[in-house]
């Protein structure tokens, strides 16, 4: 059988950060073997590319560093990771926590519209597809929807003057073998994004190097050194790991509106209320 949609049941279960509502669906037919990597001809002369096909969904759970977790999924009471922050920000994670703990945590995502961004995209429930060309590839995530673009065709970053934050910020990069290396500037920071919902946060002066590669046939890998002289005291090392669906898996795309019960405040903040539908944020602009 092939997947159904997560419009429904996996909306709650995703935004949740918990493991994928793809554990519930039925297995399809085991995949045909990956194909042979493609020679495509250019301008230049022939680029030889892995063969990324096929829908991927990510191993573990949604804390972004699974090497230092410790307890259950991101945004349960009690889930930690270490972050090499400074004091200011190790102070600002641990109010975070206490948020989490509380359940009063505002996910900047929760709000209908809100994209993930970079590098949270490569962190978030049900599936991916990762396609590359010779000029540009893609990050495609079903959460959210995210798109994160990277481009290969040469081009640099632009001058200081012309980058301003965005959620996913500029990527500009190139491929060392099998290997897709790319640098990632001009990204959001916190409140607007956040790495988990462990209360994981950065500043909007985070800049990181991913390497992205297919390990196996029905593996790929995300490798990525982020640095935040902002918010770290050095840079944090975190490898993201996912595997490829059954064959004839489909990626949906899903709105979060479509079961959204938060209201908005004028200014267009998320207000969240508790069990009995009362609005309990102090600040309700």
């Amino acid at each position: 059988m092939k997947r159904i949609s997560l419009a429904a049941a996996g909306l709650a279960l995703a935004l949740m950060g918990g493991a994928s509502a793809l554990a519930q669906a039925p297995a399809a037919a085991p995949a045909p073997p990956i194909g042979p990597d493609r020679t495509i001809v250019t301008k230049d002369g022939k680029t030889t590319l892995p063969d990324w096909t096929g829908v991927w969904t990510m191993v573990g759970n949604t804390v972004f560093d699974q090497s230092t977790r410790v307890g259950g999924a991101a945004g349960a009471p009690g889930t930690r990771e270490v972050v090499p922050y400074n004091a200011e920000w190790q102070a600002k994670y641990v109010a975070n926590q206490k948020m989490v703990d509380d359940d009063r945590w505002p996910d900047p995502q929760t709000a209908c519209g809100i994209v993930a961004g970079f590098p949270r995209a490569l962190n978030v429930p049900d599936t991916y597809e990762f396609v590359n060309r010779p000029e540009e590839s893609w990050i495609l995530t079903e959460n959210g929807p995210n798109v994160v673009r990277i481009y290969t065709d040469g081009r640099k970053h632009p001058p200081a003057d012309e980058v301003w934050p965005t959620f996913t910020g500029d990527s500009v990069g190139h491929w060392e073998g099998d290997t897709l290396v790319f640098d990632t500037i001009g990204l959001q920071g916190w409140p607007k994004k956040i790495f988990d919902r462990t209360g994981a946060i950065h500043s909007d002066e985070l800049h990181t190097v991913t390497r992205m590669r297919r390990v196996d046939a029905n593996t790929f890998e995300a490798d990525i050194v982020l640095e935040d002289p902002v918010a770290f005291t050095k840079p944090w090392h975190i490898v993201k790991r996912y595997r490829r669906l059954p064959y004839g898996t489909r990626l949906y795309d899903y709105s979060c509106a479509e079961n959204n019960r938060n209201e908005i405040s004028p200014s267009g903040k998320t207000l969240t209320k508790d069990t009995s539908g009362k609005i309990i944020d102090k600040d309700k602009r």
